[in-house]
């Protein structure tokens, strides 16, 4: 039998799954057909449900019916109501998972009218979390590595948390969005967190076994070097025999404890990170490895594409940090093991507020691929400013789909930790909400997936909240690129941290973040005729679209061009005057969203009201200090002054 639904402790928020949005199936009369722990799992929450709402558990007469056929691991179900029952059908307990929570978003929708059957089926198999979350904490990455929600809902003290019924409240919330699967430890493996892989796997079992309930397989992120850390070796030399073996002996040991383990995570040959370069092999020949270790269990390794020089100089235009993924990984397009998936970062950066689509997806057509995307919000805000990512998630997965996904798995950096509100800010709930949304439906409308949300988190809720959220949500991304960093030139952070402005704090560094502004002009040259040439790593028509300062999208000119301060973007300002413009006008709409709020307090619980009052006050003040940091450097840069005559410091 699964366990009881879990019980989260007095104080924690129920995010988008509180006792109100199952209040459409109490007084169901409801029937359910099927064996194994997922389809207890339903019947659980079912049960929960009627306790709660009234109703009962029927073998005959039902109004719903929740029906597995089989034992398959298809995550597909069908819906129909015909008659006055509504029926959801599976062949396998994963499918009847989904389907149960699709009927708690439909909520009292479900149960009227006719519904044709229509069968709901995954576009990407793996939906997948990645934690950066330190077993100790780390003296400077601290609990959770760009966490912003407090502490690691997974380990404390040390070691795995005891009490891990709010981990498995956690795999409620992912398997009812669609998430799948979850990465439990840093890319970035420290010591305390390589020994997960050996004698401290228990410790993941443990983790696994509070997940599994909800459909969830547990990753480990290792350290390439672990034959050598862990197992004594003189070499991690992925070609070495007694290397191989060494993995093969762990993986085994790994599968003991966990049976249903979903693979690795690693990180090599990136910001310091041990990796095949050190023994003259290829990304190929170290995932290839590793991927014949997992073979034999149905395990996958995720090997991340995020390689560049990180120790550039910054003298040097020749090399550019965009370019390099590319670089590194297209002539090795076909050389990697069927189950090593190499998880590219969406842009060629770093989760930027804007920047292309990594030309590396759709150059890979011999590989399986991931796309990994940041719900933690690292260069956007850092959960204490609103910026909901949907849009912009959206258009990269919808960038090249006509002919199909160009990848086969959807990652996200998790922004949840043990924060009574799990994200920090409670509405950054929308963020992780919606990356499990669109990971099931890639093409997927994002603002119904917001009214979703809103719907399920706010239930019964009057319709001026609804319409508050919305209008504080759905327009947030571009306001915070409004009063960040312009058209595309990104980064402009404080170093290290990654909070507020400085506008050259990346400029002299090795970092490769560069944006070149100079008394003439602003932004990096990656044409083919005359720059770095990374606007040639794109197939047509992009590689023509981007070549030129005419044809390149307004929002990207200066992640593609050096151009001169008046030059005129296609809405007819000038680059200068967009700036000024678009500082300005980033302030005042935070302005706008901050009374918005404070106007919905007798609508909202009190605590959460208060929290994001809170961020919006610190919203804000950062807001208005990247507007006149932002808008003096460049009115110093150019001497043009703001066309409306504001003030600029």
């Amino acid at each position: 039998m699964s366990l009881p639904v879990p019980v989260l402790s007095e104080g924690v928020d129920p995010a988008w799954l509180p006792e109100e949005a199952f209040r459409a199936l109490g007084g169901r009369r409801i029937l359910i057909r099927g064996s194994g722990p997922l389809v207890e799992t339903v019947h659980a929450e079912a049960a929960e449900a009627c306790a709660r709402f009234g109703g009962a558990l029927v073998s005959k007469d039902p109004e719903l019916v929740l029906e597995s056929t089989g034992d398959d691991e298809s995550e597909a179900f069908t819906l129909g109501r015909r008659d006055g029952r509504t029926t959801v059908t599976a062949s396998g307990g994963r499918g009847l998972l989904y389907g149960f929570f699709h009927v708690v978003r439909l909520g009292a929708a479900a149960f009227e009218g006719e519904r044709q059957l229509r069968e709901h089926r995954p576009a990407l198999a793996v939906r997948m979390l990645d934690h950066w979350d330190n077993v100790a904490v780390h003296p400077v990455m601290g609990q959770v590595e760009r966490g912003y929600a407090g502490g690691s809902l997974f380990w404390a003290d040390g070691r795995a948390r005891g009490d891990l019924e709010r981990v498995r409240a956690y795999g409620r919330l992912l398997a009812a969005c669609g998430i799948n699967a979850v990465a439990v430890n840093n890319v970035n493996v420290h010591a305390a967190e390589a020994r997960l892989l050996t004698d401290r796997i228990g410790e993941v079992a443990d983790i696994a076994g509070a997940l599994r309930p909800y459909g969830i397989r547990t990753h480990l992120s290792v350290t390439f070097a672990a034959p050598m850390v862990l197992g004594g070796r003189e070499t991690a030399d992925p070609l070495d025999d007694g290397v191989r073996e060494w993995w093969a002996g762990a993986t085994a040991r790994v599968y003991e404890a966990i049976p249903d383990f979903g693979g690795y995570v690693v990180k090599a040959d990136s910001e310091g990170q041990p990796g095949p370069f050190a023994y003259g092999r290829s990304h190929a020949d170290g995932a290839n490895m590793l991927a014949a270790a997992l073979r034999p269990y149905g395990g996958t390794v995720h090997w991340r594409a995020f390689v560049y020089d990180h120790r550039q100089d910054w003298r040097d235009r020749a090399t550019d940090r965009a370019r390099a993924a590319y670089d590194h990984f297209v002539p090795l397009d076909g050389e990697f093991a069927a189950n090593a998936v190499l998880q590219v970062k969406h842009g060629p950066m770093d989760f930027q507020v804007r920047e292309p689509v990594s030309p590396l997806i759709s150059a890979m057509s011999h590989t399986a691929l991931a796309v990994e995307l940041q719900a933690t919000q690292e260069y956007t805000g850092q959960q204490r400013h609103v910026c909901w990512l949907g849009p912009m998630w959206s258009e990269v997965l919808r960038f090249g789909a006509r002919d199909g996904l160009p990848f086969e798995e959807l990652v996200a950096v998790s922004n949840a930790g043990d924060d009574p509100f799990w994200t920090g800010h409670p509405l950054a709930q929308a963020n992780l909400y919606t990356f499990g949304r669109l990971a099931w439906r890639p093409d997927a409308d994002p603002g119904g997936i917001l009214d979703e949300w809103i719907g399920l988190t706010f239930p019964g809720a009057p319709g001026r909240l609804a319409d508050g959220l919305r209008s504080v949500l759905d327009g947030s991304w571009r306001t915070y690129e409004k009063y960040t960093a312009p058209l595309g030139v990104g980064f402009m952070v404080q170093p290290g941290h990654h909070y507020g402005p400085s506008v050259d704090g990346y400029e002299y560094s090795p970092w490769g973040t560069y944006h070149f502004a100079d008394r003439d002009g602003v932004g990096v040259d990656r044409s083919r005729a005359t720059g770095t040439g990374y606007a040639g790593q794109y197939a047509k028509p992009w590689a023509e679209v981007y070549e030129s300062p005419e044809s390149c999208p307004d929002e990207l000119l200066l992640f593609f061009h050096h151009v001169p301060y008046g030059h005129v973007l296609k809405s007819g300002r000038t680059v200068i005057q967009h700036i000024y413009d678009t500082h300005f006008e980033g302030v005042e709409e935070v302005e706008r969203a901050r009374k918005v709020w404070a106007s919905l307090a007798d609508v909202v619980a009190p605590e959460r009201h208060a929290r994001v009052a809170e961020r919006y006050e610190e919203q804000l003040r950062s807001a208005r200090e990247w507007r006149d940091q932002i808008n003096s450097y460049f009115f110093r840069k150019s001497g043009v002054p703001d066309g409306r005559g504001r003030t600029i410091y």
